[in-house]
């Protein structure tokens, strides 16, 4: 963090501007670059020890200060008693704070700083700063749990960002692989401390992002000291992580290790094992749940075939689909009765038809003149065939048609 810089109010010289007519020499460039330097005056710079060159016999000690999330250096010099003068003893890596001049040098055309007193950052002040930074990502909705998105249930490939060769690389890979035989990694080694941890980080993740086949990403590293996982808590490295469209699961350290981008991370694991554990299912605990699953609907199916049959059962246990042939049987029993009574219906009625109509037709015969010639009667006509009823009806010489029973008789009238 490098404070704020306010030029002196110093009033230079104007001069005339360059031109390509009127070019600068080298010198005079260089010396307004000098000039212009010179006026920041004192500043306050902090960063990482990236490299410490510090020659035998030598009074001046040579640093190369490095932002720690950016891949921005700048070379420092300062006196040996003043680099000594510090305790516990820098090292490469170490968090610092170097009061320290600007200075341009002319010959080579090179920036430095000229330390006049370097400050180790100890834990309490690094401590303070990240408890600042997390109230500030806090207060942004950075780490609102509404915003976490869930994991897949089986990612086609898992982005890794690990050290290189690290007990984190092989617990996940092994512990991943163990559960799933066929999850896909693609694995992307990175320096998990000092000064390019931060800059590899961000590159990694921004690759991971973008490739479509990721479906999750794995931020892994295994324990340290404060010092150690400062890199996971650098703020532009919080703000990549909540920028990815892709879940990340944060696996930083131990338990009780929590840096920044664990609340960031849509998902935050205790170990590296246990991420491995959260990012691919079981695979013998999911054909174990597909085994119960398949007894479940087995044992449903049973049930439900159990108890239609005992429904089925019951139907055909009914009188009407027991004998189906009962009604039939029953309405033709019933026809055959009707046709009966309806055959001795018939029958009493033509009997006693015939017998009226006997005792008509013996009527009628004994009504008949048949009847009466059959006793010996005899019908007398006249020619025309009038029936004579009376003798004086016919005079002498008239002729007469007898009917007998059986033929006929001519006769003539001689006299009464």
């Amino acid at each position: 963090m490098t404070e704020a810089i306010t030029p002196r109010s110093t009033t230079a010289p104007r001069t005339p501007q360059s031109s390509a007519e009127a070019p600068w020499p080298v010198r005079v460039v260089s010396m307004k670059i000098g000039q212009w330097v010179a006026r920041l005056g004192d500043v306050w710079v902090e960063g990482q020890i990236a490299q410490v060159s510090r020659r035998p016999g030598a009074p001046t000690v040579f640093l190369t200060l490095r932002d720690p999330a950016a891949d921005i250096s700048v070379p420092v010099t300062c006196a040996r008693v003043v680099y000594d003068a510090v305790q516990p003893p820098l090292t490469e890596g170490a968090r610092v704070l170097v009061h320290a001049k600007p200075d341009y040098y002319l010959q080579r055309g090179s920036l430095s700083l000229r330390a006049t007193e370097l400050r180790a950052v100890g834990i309490g002040e690094l401590l303070a700063r990240l408890a600042r930074l997390k109230e500030l990502l806090a207060a942004e909705g950075l780490f609102a749990t509404e915003r976490k998105r869930p994991l897949p249930f089986l990612p086609g490939t898992v982005g890794l960002i690990t050290g290189r060769a690290s007990a984190a690389e092989r617990d996940v890979l092994e512990n991943a692989r163990r559960r799933w035989p066929a999850v896909r990694f693609a694995v992307r080694p990175v320096a998990v401390q000092g000064t390019q941890a931060v800059p590899q980080i961000l590159d990694a993740l921004r690759e991971l992002d973008a490739d479509p086949e990721v479906d999750v990403i794995v931020l892994a590293r295994g324990g340290g000291s404060v010092e150690d996982l400062l890199p996971f808590s650098d703020e532009t490295l919080c703000r990549a992580v909540f920028a990815c469209r892709t879940p990340v699961v944060s696996a930083i350290g131990h338990e009780p290790d929590t840096p920044l981008v664990d609340f960031v991370a849509d998902v935050r694991c205790s170990t590296p094992t246990d991420a491995a554990k959260r990012v691919v299912p079981d695979l013998t605990e999911e054909r174990q749940r597909i085994d119960a699953a398949r007894q479940r609907l087995l044992r449903c199916v049973v049930s439900r075939l159990d108890s239609g049959q005992q429904w089925l059962d019951g139907i055909r246990s009914r009188p009407a689909f027991a004998q189906p042939t009962v009604l039939v049987d029953q309405r033709e029993a019933e026809i055959d009765e009707l046709r009966e009574r309806t055959r001795r219906t018939l029958g009493h009625r033509l009997d006693a038809a015939g017998a009226e109509l006997s005792q008509v037709r013996a009527r009628i015969r004994a009504l008949s003149p048949q009847a009466t010639l059959d006793r010996g009667y005899a019908v007398v006509q006249r020619a025309d065939g009038a029936v004579l009823r009376d003798a004086a009806d016919a005079a002498p010489g008239d002729e007469l048609r007898l009917r007998l029973a059986s033929g006929e008789l001519p006769a003539v009238v001689k006299e009464h």
